[in-house]
C-alpha cells in the first residue's frame, strides 16, 4: 500500500537533496499534500490518495528519472496534480498558509501562485 511506501523521512530528503532542481511548483503541491495528510479531518481515501502520490514522488523508481534534464520532475508533478484534483477540497488555507511558509523559508519570498 502506498501508506506503507511513503516516509516523512524519504519526503523530507526528497525536498531537501532535489527541492532546488525540482522547482517551486513541484516542490509546493508536494507540501500542499503533505501538510493536508497531516490534517486530522482529511478522510481516511484521500490520505490514501495523497500517500500514494507522495510515495510516488519519493520514489526513486520514476516513469521519467528524476535527474533528467528539463523533464526529470514532470511525472511527479504529473502524479501530484492528479491526486490534488481528487482531494483539492482538502488544500485549505491552513493547508496552503503552512506550505506558503515553508517556501519562504526554502525559496525566499517570491510568490509561486498569483
Amino acid at each position: 500500500m502506498a501508506e506503507e511506501q511513503f516516509t516523512e523521512t524519504g519526503f523530507w530528503n526528497k525536498i531537501k537533496l532535489f527541492g532546488r532542481q525540482a522547482g517551486r511548483e513541484v516542490v509546493e503541491r508536494a507540501l500542499w499534500l503533505y501538510y493536508a495528510a497531516q490534517k486530522p479531518n482529511t478522510p481516511k481515501w484521500a490520505k490514501s490518495v495523497i500517500l500514494g502520490a507522495l510515495a510516488y514522488f519519493i520514489s526513486p523508481l520514476d516513469a521519467i528519472p528524476d535527474l533528467t534534464p528539463l523533464v526529470g520532475f514532470t511525472d511527479d508533478l504529473g502524479a501530484l496534480a492528479a491526486a490534488l484534483t481528487m482531494v483539492t477540497l482538502y488544500i485549505d488555507d491552513e493547508v496552503k498558509s503552512l506550505a506558503a511558509d515553508k517556501m519562504a523559508h526554502w525559496f525566499g519570498d517570491e510568490p509561486t501562485t498569483p
